[in-house]
């Protein structure tokens, strides 16, 4: 059953109730209509109170207390108006605080004013000792605050008298959202705050809420054992990556429960509660400062602009509708081949942006037909490519269709571009075309040098965004390890050594929209990806934020280099002269010219190559395209396939016959 209580525009103090149920609605009114009664109550209680104050604890005189029935007649209805105009009937009594005290002394200080003045203008303050005007407001505001902060007392009375049977926690945090969390965390059963812990020295021994300062965060493993704590929470909304992992690392250790508050961008303003408590996650641990944005900039190009997003349903390609929505475009496509894609991120940006017209396009970018009438239909005026296929064991043994739909259907939808006129087209790469050693990289790489060398002979800038792997995308290893762990182990790693680059979905398609802004065409900007972190080191940290122990509850198996796969990632070529932008977080890479008609040229034959599954032709095409290439591996599996070299090449024709199936026919 749905209640809902709206308050009347401007803060009026008569709420309409609509749809709830009578009982309800008679509690309702009943406890104001008591709240009211009891401080009407109090009116007379002060007032004849500063009387009796003022004259010694003893009889009132006369002509004094008939002044004072007097004033009580105008008081009630004077100061009873006050405390409704004030909200002091807005406010639940259970959470008494120090607004509703504010609230309390403006009612009482206005009646009183407005008393004295009535009285002044009509007998000259005749029987109101100067002791009753000071002692009547002060009577009153400690009657009404009593009461309310008495009944949140009585309320509070198993932490403030005895000991709470919730779980006993610790709060790492003693700023302000420490104090927020804490202030909840005190009025709930289920837990039992017991002490704060703080790296600020000055704030060591204080108290929030009577709960103690009792260490800083490398005291946790202390605290937890002394107190006995089974609950740990970090309340520290903007904390980085090195105190969520000293945090989790020692809860880890120590076998206790760690949640966190949301981020300061995913509170988007809301004060923290107990409600927002969230287990901690792979990416407070690897997520770094969040990105600023240049948010005139990214709008200038986007809204009211026609916005065509391929691979739309992917990881980044839905990230990129859901951050380019945002912006106000006058209509988003989005081109995606996966049905069941394109439905889930059509539903969802029509539930979250009802206002904004959304296309859903079914297609493939290798359908030259398709993609011709998208650009013929609806005239993008900037593009976002992200459609590609990205598994780099699955490219190596299926190149003809590696090639086909990203070198291709690349040249398609950027060609298209030029035809129909898009101002903007934005290339989404990757850091495994530098200096590639698999086919997924090398394709990659073609794609920017094709989008590069197109930009100076078209009026469409063409920008490239280079990046490492994305935390939770789809065939990233961190979903597979997820599986693992699930499953109960063991995990599996292909070499103890190897490292990758790591960043969020949300902060790579930030960035993606922040270079589309910045670019003037031709270029390749590189995504700052911190430092590389090691994948059995990521293995390890999953296994513990899962509550097991890694080695222990679960195994780490290193499986060997998989084919064309690399110990290490880089993220620009020794000759691109990477340099620095107006962004921290965005570098560019100097390109490299080359004749736009020999790359054209070029395509032709590699098309044709791929098209009829002609490997040694095809692997010879990526090189000359891209002489850096290092097709040693995939030559060695053609020669294994064919009973060729084996030893050390037996295990890549292994992997290019599994089953004695023709994997490599593209």
């Amino acid at each position: 059953m749905v209640r809902r209580l709206e308050r009347l525009q401007g803060g009026g103090n008569k709420p309409e109730v609509v749809g709830m149920p009578q009982p309800y609605l008679r509690k309702f009114f009943f406890n104001r209509w008591a709240a009211l009664g009891h401080d009407l109550l109090w009116i007379p209680i002060a007032l004849f109170g500063a009387y009796w104050l003022r004259f010694n604890f003893g009889a009132i005189p006369p002509p004094f207390s008939a002044a004072a029935f007097q004033i009580l007649l105008v008081l009630v209805p004077l100061q009873g108006f006050f405390f409704w105009f004030f909200g002091l009937y807005r406010g639940m009594w259970r959470f008494a605080s120090l607004p509703d005290l504010l609230c309390i002394l403006k009612s009482v200080c206005c009646g009183t004013a407005l008393l004295l003045l009535i009285f002044f203008l009509y007998n000259r303050l005749a029987g109101i000792p100067r002791t009753v005007i000071f002692l009547y407001p002060l009577l009153l505001s400690c009657g009404l605050a009593g009461a309310r902060f008495s009944y949140r007392l009585l309320k509070d009375r198993h932490r403030v008298f005895g000991k709470k049977a919730g779980l006993r926690t610790l709060v790492v945090g003693a700023g302000q959202g420490g104090e927020l969390l804490l202030r909840d965390l005190l009025r709930r059963p289920e837990y039992a705050p017991l002490c704060l812990v703080d790296d600020n020295p000055a704030k060591l021994g204080r108290e929030i809420h009577g709960v103690r300062v009792c260490g800083s965060l490398a005291e946790i493993g202390e605290l937890v054992a002394r107190y006995e704590i089974e609950l740990v929470l970090l309340a520290i909304p903007s904390a980085g990556r090195e105190v969520m992992r000293r945090v989790a690392g020692a809860c880890a250790r120590l076998g206790v429960d760690c949640r966190t508050l949301p981020a300061l961008a995913e509170l988007n303003g809301q004060e923290a509660s107990s409600s927002q408590l969230r287990p901690l996650t792979l990416e407070d641990l690897l997520g770094r400062e969040p990105v600023r944005l240049d948010a005139l900039a990214i709008a200038g190009y986007l809204r009211g602009k026609v916005v065509l997003v391929t691979g739309g349903g992917g990881s980044i390609g839905s990230e990129l509708c859901r951050q380019v929505a945002r912006q106000q475009p006058s209509r988003l496509i989005v081109f995606e081949h996966g049905e069941y894609n394109l439905y889930a991120i059509d539903h969802e940006l029509r539930q979250a942006f009802p206002g904004l017209s959304v296309l859903a396009v079914l297609g493939d970018v290798k359908n030259r037909a398709r993609v011709e009438w998208v650009f013929a239909k609806f005239r993008p005026e900037v593009v976002f490519h992200a459609a590609a296929y990205k598994h780099v064991p699955m490219l190596e043994l299926n190149p003809a269709e590696g090639v086909m739909n990203n070198v291709l259907g690349t040249r398609m939808v950027a060609d298209a571009a030029v035809r129909h006129g898009a101002a903007r087209f934005v290339l989404v790469s990757t850091d495994k075309a530098v200096n590639p050693t698999n086919v997924m990289g090398t394709t990659k790489r073609i794609c920017e040098l094709y989008c590069q060398n197109l930009a100076p002979a078209s009026g469409t800038r063409f920008i490239t965004t280079r990046f490492g792997n994305v935390l939770g995308s789809a065939g990233s290893v961190v979903p597979l390890f997820e599986k693992q762990i699930r499953e109960g182990g063991p995990v599996t790693v292909t070499h103890p050594e190897i490292t990758r680059y790591f960043m969020t979905i949300p902060e790579a398609a930030s960035l993606i929209l922040q270079a589309g802004a910045m670019g003037e065409g031709g270029e390749i900007f590189v995504l700052d990806m911190g430092e590389p972190m090691l994948i059995r080191e990521l293995a390890e940290q999953m296994i513990r934020l899962s509550g097991l122990a890694p080695g222990k509850d679960v195994e780490i198996v290193y499986t060997g280099l998989r084919p064309g796969e690399k110990l290490f990632e880089e993220v620009f070529h020794a000759e691109e002269s990477l340099r620095a932008t107006s962004h921290p977080k965005l570098k560019l890479a100097a390109s490299r010219r080359i004749d736009l008609e020999w790359l054209r040229a070029e395509l032709a034959r590699l098309e044709e190559a791929a098209a009829s599954r002609d490997l040694d032709s095809l692997i010879a095409h990526l090189q000359t395209l891209v002489p850096e290439y290092d097709a040693a591996h995939a030559r060695d599996a053609l020669a294994a396939r064919r009973g060729g070299r084996q030893g050390a090449t037996a295990g890549a024709g292994a992997a290019w016959q599994k089953n004695g199936r023709d994997c490599v026919s593209g």
